[in-house]
């Protein structure tokens, strides 16, 4: 007799029956070991096989576009980073991944290596039930050491999620801003040297993605070769049925979250914010309760005040 394995509201491979489930499923074992890798370390390469042509068109058409190393949203630009947001290998990867309909919100377009700073995705883009949400990076040409690969740190993503509050910082005081990131750039690298986890380089080959986790600490290396360019795309996915917010800009402690109303690009539509299947009509932004929260706030502060006159 199989012993059950609780539903919860997370992703299986985050939940504690994670192995009992995976041994129960119908998996085949070639994508159960997929999976069981994704658990532990974080990450997944796959091949998109997608068209060679659709990478090379992709860096013809978005070349005169770039006014810095990255470009967000290049899918209002052509269609073809789209099909890259869209892959059925991605979509159908990630739905076995997560056991939720993905869909994608937003697409970075580099030209050059990022040399980006270590960082988790999650502390810009997250969700309840946590850890929803998961990038792909896809590589529009071959990458190696040179030319600023991404890094990442296999097994980082089973840390405790840290938001701002737990670095010291309250978020909703720098809305729209990110003077307090460097603050959170500086735990992330002391965080890796007391964890002692080790850092692998991605070396790819065109066509190749990476899936990671929300919470998988990773960043970009520095470009060794002078004038190489890095040519690739990360598109971030979150999954029907959450609430979607940025702890950068977030207390949820204290009833302030900085709420996301994302657009489906595949669809072009709005998916709204949902909670254990009730749906929260809201707006980018502060939270309506948070309005509400700051709006009583100041009228006890302007009693306050006349009260001390």
């Amino acid at each position: 007799m199989n012993q059950e394995v609780y539903p919860m509201n997370l992703p299986w491979i985050d939940s504690p029956f994670f192995e009992l489930d995976l041994e129960q499923s119908n998996l085949d074992e070639t994508t159960k070991a997929q999976v069981r890798h994704f658990a532990e370390k974080g990450y997944l390469i796959l091949d998109t096989d997608l068209p060679e042509s659709t990478f090379d068109r992709i860096i013809e058409l978005l070349q005169p576009h770039y006014t810095s190393p990255r470009l967000q949203d290049a899918w209002n630009i052509t269609p073809l980073v789209k099909d890259i947001a869209g892959c059925p290998k991605i979509l159908d990867m990630l739905r076995i991944l997560y056991r939720r309909e993905p869909f994608p919100f937003q697409t970075l377009n580099f030209r050059v290596g990022s040399q980006q700073k270590t960082h988790s995705d999650a502390i810009h883009f997250h969700s309840i039930p946590e850890r929803f949400m998961c990038g792909v990076w896809v590589a529009l040409e071959d990458i190696d050491e040179t030319n600023g690969p991404l890094h990442y740190y296999p097994g980082s993503q089973k840390l405790p999620y840290y938001d701002m509050a737990d670095v010291g910082l309250q978020g909703s005081k720098d809305v729209n801003q990110y003077d307090q990131y460097l603050e959170y750039e500086k735990f992330i690298h002391k965080l890796i040297a007391a964890t002692g986890h080790k850092k692998e380089v991605f070396k790819v080959k065109k066509g190749q993605a990476l899936i990671w986790a929300a919470t998988l600490l990773h960043g970009g290396e520095p470009i060794l070769r002078e004038g190489a360019s890095r040519h690739s795309q990360v598109t971030h996915y979150y999954f029907n049925d959450c609430i979607y917010y940025s702890p950068i800009w977030s207390d949820v402690a204290i009833d302030k979250m900085y709420m996301r109303r994302p657009t489906n690009i595949l669809t072009g539509q709005i998916v709204e914010n949902r909670y254990l299947g009730d749906t929260l009509v809201g707006r980018t932004g502060l939270s309506p309760f948070t309005d509400y929260k700051n709006s009583i706030e100041g009228l006890v502060r302007n009693i306050k005040r006349k009260l001390n006159r």
